[in-house]
């Protein structure tokens, strides 16, 4: 009804993120911050989208799995993608199932024990263990024991010179794989064959992050503090408290986080960058290399790049960002 300056797109075609006018068919669809083109492809553990006319449209797989990832010092991504960070020198209850009121009978519970690892407080996971009813494994100081027997469980376990990973098959239940680098990071896979509820800091595997937050008490906290609290093995173990960000703890260590971490940013990773949004990954690598201050500053700044090396695996993309010089592995 009125003129306005500037340029507007002749009708039927609209404006993409470059500023140029394309018909419908040609529009891009956003995600995670990145753009992609007509007819490229995301892919989850659960979906294949493709990106159709500006918007994405997704096709279930037929065997759907989810990942937990636990890395660094206390950097934790649920199965449903939910992401936060927790402090805490105790037991905590990774995931477990038998979780509803209804069938409170679990095959399965994964605990993860932390323990102080720099002077400004900050934890990580140095053992984990895990129960399947008479069968339990645990993994510590870079090796694994396993005592008691369950014939009702099929299990393997595999090892090279970066990890220790477990096959474990519940017959119709789950089919579960667990990585563990000898070190700070833990990543729980599982795929199931049933609908019975999963809990504890890896969330409830519902297909929801919103209510990832959810209690031992089966309420969905206001906090993460206060979720995170409702997980203690012993609840004798005193409360999380959040504690200073650890570059503000020791600013004479920012400036290196920051260079050594920049990597990730680097065109080292360039090919996983529309793949995998880097910045969280970036984020927990420095904090993490502030925070090891007692000692393996360079093995807590390993471990964090080299979880988004392994994102960046799992998108089909493989990153040889490791030198004689940087981060090497004997």
């Amino acid at each position: 009804t009125k003129c306005e300056s500037g340029c507007v797109c002749a009708d039927g075609l609209y404006e993409n993120l470059d500023g140029g006018c394309v018909p419908a068919e040609e529009c891009p669809c956003e995600y995670g911050g990145l753009a992609y083109g007509k007819g490229e492809q995301i892919q989850t553990e659960c979906e294949i989208c493709t990106c159709t006319k500006g918007k994405w449209k997704c096709v279930q797989k037929s065997k759907c799995s989810s990942t937990c990832n636990l890395y660094g010092e206390g950097h934790i991504t649920t199965f449903d993608g939910q992401r936060f960070v927790f402090d805490g020198n105790c037991e905590y209850i990774l995931a477990m199932d038998g979780c509803s009121v209804n069938r409170p009978v679990s095959s399965f519970k994964i605990v993860t024990e932390n323990v102080i690892c720099g002077k400004s407080g900050v934890t990580c996971s140095r053992s984990i263990s895990i129960y399947l009813g008479n069968l339990t494994f645990v993994l510590r100081d870079e090796t694994f024991t396993i005592s008691g027997e369950n014939p009702g469980v099929r299990y393997n376990v595999k090892k090279n010179a970066l990890h220790l990973m477990f096959d474990i098959i519940i017959p119709r239940k789950y089919n579960m794989t667990l990585i563990w680098n000898k070190h700070m990071n833990f990543f729980i896979k599982i795929s199931r064959e049933t609908q019975e509820t999963i809990c504890g800091l890896c969330g409830n595997y519902n297909g929801n992050m919103k209510d990832d937050f959810e209690t031992r008490s089966k309420y969905v906290a206001s906090n993460e503090l206060e979720f995170v609290n409702s997980w203690k093995e012993n609840p004798l173990c005193g409360d999380v408290y959040f504690v200073v960000d650890p570059c503000s703890k020791n600013p004479y260590r920012k400036a290196w986080a920051e260079k050594t971490c920049s990597i990730i940013n680097s065109q080292v990773f360039s090919a996983c960058h529309n793949k995998v949004n880097r910045m969280p990954y970036y984020e927990a690598c420095v904090r993490d290399s502030c925070g090891c201050d007692i000692g393996g500053d360079c093995e807590c700044m390993c471990d964090a790049i080299a979880v988004y090396a392994m994102a960046c695996l799992d998108k089909g993309i493989c990153i040889d960002w490791r030198t004689p010089e940087f981060c090497r592995k004997f």
